[in-house]
């Protein structure tokens, strides 16, 4: 499967108030990142959690955060990350809008 994004890429985490079940992080959604690396692709967890096949594979990124872009009063080191894999269906380009 073919990546959309690449290591180093600036990315926005969708804004979906979406029920279910999910792997991506209420406090990430809107938020934007850098592409640390490409996982992988795997079948959908999404959909893997409701029986079905997890079809099509759907790529899987390791995103950094800066721990200030998070959490506002952060009081840590200002280089301090955190790093959460998020499949591509979450990402969209920095510069669009996070819906």
């Amino acid at each position: 499967m073919q990546s959309k994004y690449q290591t180093g890429d600036t990315v926005r985490i969708l804004q979906r108030n979406q029920p279910g079940h999910v792997r991506t992080p209420i406090y990430v959604r809107g938020k934007t990142g850098v592409v640390e690396r490409i996982v992988g692709s795997f079948p959908n967890p999404e959909l893997l959690a409701y029986g079905h096949a997890g079809l099509p594979y759907k790529v899987l990124y390791r995103v950094n955060f800066k721990q200030l872009e998070l959490w506002p009063d952060y009081d840590g080191a200002p280089g301090d990350v955190l790093e959460i894999e998020i499949y591509d269906h979450w990402l969209a380009p920095a510069g669009e809008d996070s819906r």
